[in-house]
């Protein structure tokens, strides 16, 4: 949707941005990350409850993404984006003053909620404050630098995680995660929001309402069509690839001490990756190919080396990954024209969401059958078929175009 107002002052978006990136960082400063694989393990469960748990956060995500995402369409998204980390404070608060199966899982599925709740509402606010600002040009950028925030986050949680757990155990790690829940909501509550809700945006008829015109845009438009596959296609893989790094870097002979640094040089390759969203924007569907061929094959050579060299290989791959994910994801918003903008984006969620899943089964049965580094290497794979029918769609609309041509 294009508003084409007239510019006005850069005060506008630099407050947008900040409140933005304050957000992105909030939201992943969670210093339970790197512990509550612990946390379940210490309160007896097995490996079997804690794979559950993980299923019931991924289904909880996949259930909600489309209805909450045709929602934050029929009202208020920045109401979505601060009672959202709310909910993820509760299921914290339950985790360590109650810690057990049944809490864990009731904090997963308010946490999956949560996720559901800001996926597409985050990025259609963004997007559509953006064009009010006359700045829509800037979306590509300033989400690749979100989504950079969000990684640094995640770097200074993993180190500050380990002295706070030594300081106070679970119940300081638990606390410090729901402080950064509660300053995330606070955040979040600072967004600015011009649009007004949809008719009946309180009804059951205003959601629906919402949802029939988002799936409508796809289904009439092939443009939409494209950008909503292309997004699950680029996130998918690397996005599932990136709990199994720590094995991978393993597998290549390095200390367990020194694990964790080699997993900060591939995080910061994903970093590096949301910062040069700006000058990926200039590419056009060949360069797009290009970094997604590229990626692919830094990842299969960098994982099949089975070398801490290799290593480098592999944050140059997510570097590439990351660069491609944010892109998708502007050209995505770029297409959209309608009202069903969350909506359509949490369809796009929940495409990355399903194909994640399948992801980790293929991962379970290469993993078991090979290494991991065969397991990284053979998922270069869809990326360079992604690259091909991406390139390949390029050169049909040039000959199209020039078929057309008197």
């Amino acid at each position: 949707m294009t508003l084409s107002p007239a510019r006005v002052p850069d005060t506008s978006v630099r407050r947008l941005t900040a409140t933005l990136y304050g957000y992105a960082f909030l939201d992943d400063f969670v210093l339970l990350y790197p512990v509550y694989a612990l946390l379940f393990a210490d309160t007896g469960l097995t490996v079997w409850q804690i794979s559950s748990l993980f299923a019931l956060w991924s289904l909880t995500g996949v259930l909600l993404e489309i209805p909450s995402g045709a929602w934050a369409d029929a009202v208020s998204r920045r109401a979505l984006l601060w009672f959202g980390p709310l909910l993820t404070a509760a299921g914290f608060t339950l985790w360590v003053l109650v810690p057990s199966y049944w809490a864990f899982g009731l904090g997963f599925v308010l946490w999956g909620a949560k996720g559901a709740l800001g996926s597409g509402a985050l990025e259609a606010l963004v997007y559509e404050e953006l064009d009010r600002l006359g700045a829509a040009d800037r979306y590509g950028r300033i989400m690749g630098r979100a989504r950079a925030a969000g990684l640094v986050a995640v770097i200074a949680a993993l180190g500050l995680a380990g002295p706070v757990f030594a300081f106070g155990g679970y119940p300081a790690v638990g606390l410090a995660s729901v402080l950064a829940c509660l300053l995330t909501a606070v955040t979040a509550a600072r967004f600015t929001e011009h649009r007004e809700p949809a008719p009946a945006a309180g009804t059951g008829e205003g959601w629906a309402r919402s949802l029939r015109a988002g799936l409508a845009e796809a289904r009439e438009d092939r443009s939409v069509r494209a950008a909503l596959l292309l997004v699950p296609a680029v996130t998918a893989v690397w996005g599932a690839l990136d709990e199994y790094t720590p094995l991978l870097v393993r597998d290549t002979g390095v200390t367990e001490n020194s694990v964790p640094h080699w997993l900060l040089l591939i995080w910061a390759g994903a970093t590096v990756g949301g910062l040069l969203a700006g000058a990926g924007e200039r590419l056009g569907k060949g360069g797009f190919a290009a970094i997604l061929a590229g990626s692919a094959l830094a990842l299969a050579v960098g994982a099949g080396v089975r070398t801490p060299a290799g290593i480098g290989l592999v944050a140059l791959a997510f570097c590439g990954f990351q660069l491609a994910s944010v892109l998708a994801d502007a050209r995505l918003q770029e297409r959209i024209d309608g009202t069903g903008r969350a909506t359509l984006t949490s369809v796009a969620g929940v495409g990355t969401d399903l194909a994640t899943i399948a992801v980790y089964g293929a991962y379970a049965v290469v993993g078991s059958a090979a290494t991991h580094g065969a397991a990284f290497a053979l998922s270069a794979a869809p990326y360079l078929l992604t690259a091909l029918i991406v390139a390949t769609g390029r050169k049909a609309v040039r000959a199209s175009d020039a078929t057309a041509r008197p």
